[in-house]
């Protein structure tokens, strides 16, 4: 209990943000147009790095995102964003992600009791997003299921024959059918550094906590760019639990571009995906209770569309995994409408 209440003073501060950002007075100016989002993560781009298999420990992830202008926020949900965080423009996120965590020995139909259980996770995240000049807040309502129900053996096995793969048995042994709630709040701050000629410099340091059945975290870190536009965004998407700069990006000129570089770490109360079921017995692991990240990539903005890839090493995430940092690609596309 009191880690759980470690993580809820963290949200906490988050929620008390305005006092930290001190954000410019002048609110940004109105955008009212939708952004559309498809991403995919996938840890095959390790194979081009080093000679390992992929399809191991987080495997694949896929999102389909839409965020609202901000006409069409309730009045409601924006007295809300007031509230917690200040003046600020408003925005509704609506996501539907689906991920899949699979051990290293895939080719065994009863992998070792000791490596990473086989879990598909459905979700739809239901999100307010605050905007200012120099922050982006957001507070989220993930609601799911984990197990059978989130397809995951389907997915991937359909998958494998559409490309001409073999199959994976193991799935029989994942984690059991189990409803998912999690609330997660965020906070990024936007830090200008240096002009460098026609380019441009700034820091996105960020502070993340959630509290859920799925994963109870807190978890911080920094991200620093270089390239022409940057108050366009707040830095690339990613799927949870990595730190996202959201999808909303506005056109300041015909083409905006940067290169990034990061760094962030996690502290895990608990992980449904390596501690197994809630209220059945399952499958699970002895995690890490501390996990660092590292991350790199590119974003290019123009033509109301943005494409973003972020290369992103993980450090291990339980006793006993294999492979030393593990590698996932991230490809984003968000087009505004």
């Amino acid at each position: 209990m009191r880690a759980h209440g470690t993580f809820l003073l963290g949200l906490a501060l988050l929620a008390a943000g305005p006092a930290l950002a001190q954000p410019p007075a002048t609110p940004p100016a109105s955008d009212n147009v939708s952004i559309w989002t498809i991403q995919a993560e996938n840890d095959s781009a390790s194979t081009y790095f080093i000679n390992r298999s992929s399809d191991r420990y987080y495997t694949s992830g896929l999102r389909i995102g839409w965020t609202s202008p901000p006409s069409l926020v309730p009045a409601s949900l924006k007295e809300l964003g007031h509230t917690l965080w200040g003046a600020g423009e408003a925005r509704v996120s609506v996501d539907l992600t689906h991920q899949m965590y699979t051990p290293s020995a895939t080719f065994l139909p009863v992998p070792p009791l000791d490596d990473r259980p086989y879990a598909s996770v459905l979700m739809g995240y239901f999100g307010l997003v605050q905007d200012t000049p120099r922050t982006r807040s957001t507070l989220v309502l993930g609601l799911g299921v984990v197990g059978p129900g989130a397809v995951g053996e389907r997915v991937q096995n359909g998958f494998h024959e559409l490309i001409g793969q073999r199959t994976l048995s193991g799935w029989r042994t994942q984690l059991r059918n189990e409803p998912l709630l999690q609330i997660t709040s965020e906070r990024t701050w936007r830090v200008p550094i240096y002009s460098l000629g026609p380019f441009e410099t700034d820091a996105l340091p960020s502070l993340t906590a959630a509290v859920g059945n799925l994963r109870t975290y807190v978890q911080t870190g920094v991200m620093v760019r270089l390239g022409q536009g940057l108050q366009s965004d707040f830095g690339p998407a990613r799927l949870r639990p990595g730190t996202t700069g959201g999808d909303y990006f506005s056109r300041l000129r015909p083409v905006a571009w940067y290169v990034f570089a990061g760094a962030d770490g996690r502290a895990v109360a608990h992980d449904l995906t390596l501690d197994g079921n809630t209220f059945n017995s399952s499958r699970s692991v002895s995690k890490h209770p501390f996990v660092g990240q590292m991350q790199a990539g590119i974003a290019v903005m123009a033509l109301g569309v943005r494409f973003s890839y972020t290369h992103r090493l993980a450090t291990q995430e339980f006793r006993g995994q294999r492979g030393g940092l593990h590698q996932v690609g991230s490809f984003a596309l968000s087009v505004r409408f």
